[in-house]
């Protein structure tokens, strides 16, 4: 399997398919999920016979939220030292 990177999506293909229709399944995959209002998170190309299989996976919508001083705040609005205290963090099971 090729892993290749089309349109800011993670592509995994079967090596028989070109580059040209990896590209065009993917736009065409891209398009569809738009019309959905989702965001293409990754695609799997493979062949079963004369088929090419399609898989395709959502782009989570999930971010770090981190509570402090009372308030939720996502990690993009931390500082430098508030990110890299974050990061130093040890987390107990």
């Amino acid at each position: 399997m090729e892993n290749l990177v089309i349109h800011g999506v993670t592509v995994t293909a079967d090596p028989s398919l070109t580059t040209a229709e990896i590209t065009a399944l993917v736009e065409e995959e891209i398009k569809l999920w738009q019309g959905k209002n989702k965001i293409l998170g990754r695609v799997e190309l493979s062949l079963d016979g004369d088929s090419i299989v399609v898989r395709a996976v959502e782009k989570s919508p999930i971010r770090r939220v981190r509570r402090i001083t009372g308030y939720l705040s996502s990690l993009e609005n931390f500082n430098d030292a508030k990110r890299a205290e974050c990061e130093a963090r040890v987390t107990h099971s």
